[in-house]
């Protein structure tokens, strides 16, 4: 357990929290991709948090939070913008991991306030992005056997629904596969669905580049789920850097931990300068 580590639950749905590293450092916000949890970013946090004072979170209705009535994209980042408001925190890097790039930029909208930095891996810009999907993933996520199969996933179906969008062999955390097994179909489909819709009425990069803040987007150039070529588009963001991490597939935190943790310790550096954000007491 790392020093300063606490969860709790807060807002109306009860979203779980986890934080690690010590709170007067500069704040570092990690948003989990569809369908899994903060669980899923442990493999960079201890680099992280020896910097930063790192809080990750379970979207509604995943890993330990409670479901919500909605799951559109900017509700969700409504959900998150009170969460930091509960913990009196200005000034955030955020970083997303696929889908949770969208709550990160969804977040960035809304409440501009709250955000220094934007980090986004594995964040398809776009649905034209979105590349054929593994056959057990098609076969999890949709009808006939999607709702059939799912309450019956064993553990080595749940890690192998996982592996498939990785390039080279990745240790799955239990707890990863823990929280995966908590979401419902329903859920699951439902977070799917407001996900194509945030990106269909208006592409990520397209969105960021009105904002204004520093972006680093990460992608895998061996990535399965979104084309690694498509983040090229981010380019269009004014000052945007893409690094490309090669054999890596979509789930970098896993796959190439040490070399994340890097980029992203690199990123949340320049981007505060030289006088970084302190929570508020």
């Amino acid at each position: 357990m790392l020093p300063g580590m606490s969860e709790y639950d807060t807002g109306p749905h009860g979203m779980h929290v986890v934080r690690d590293g010590s709170p007067p450092a500069p704040p570092l916000l990690l948003v989990h991709g569809s369908g899994t949890s903060g669980a899923s970013w442990a493999p960079v946090v201890p680099a992280l948090a020896r910097h930063h004072h790192v809080i990750r979170i379970d979207l509604p209705g995943c890993g330990r939070s409670r479901p919500a009535r909605s799951y559109e994209v900017p509700e969700q980042a409504v959900q998150v913008a009170a969460l930091l408001d509960g913990l009196g925190l200005r000034g955030v890097a955020v970083a997303g991991h696929s889908s949770g790039g969208y709550v990160a930029a969804a977040l960035a909208e809304r409440r501009p306030d709250l955000v220094r930095s934007l980090a986004l891996i594995s964040t398809g810009p776009g649905m034209d992005a979105l590349l054929p999907q593994p056959l057990i993933l098609r076969v999890l996520l949709g009808p006939p056997f999607g709702p059939l199969l799912w309450p019956r996933r064993s553990d080595a179906m749940i890690r192998r629904g996982i592996v498939a969008t990785a390039a080279r062999p990745v240790d799955i955390p239990a707890e990863v596969v823990s929280d995966l097994r908590a979401i419902t179909y329903r859920t699951f489909r439902a977070v799917l669905r407001a996900n194509a819709a945030y990106i269909t009425e208006r592409g990520v990069p397209e969105r960021l580049a009105a904002l204004g803040f520093p972006v680093l987007v990460i992608f895998g150039a061996a990535d399965p789920r979104w084309d690694p070529e498509s983040a090229h588009r981010y380019q269009a963001v004014p000052g945007a850097r893409v690094e490309m991490v090669p054999g890596v597939g979509h789930l970098p935190m896993l796959e190439a931990p040490e070399r994340i943790g890097e980029l992203l310790l690199g990123f949340t550096t320049a981007a505060a300068g030289t006088s970084p954000m302190i929570p508020e007491a």
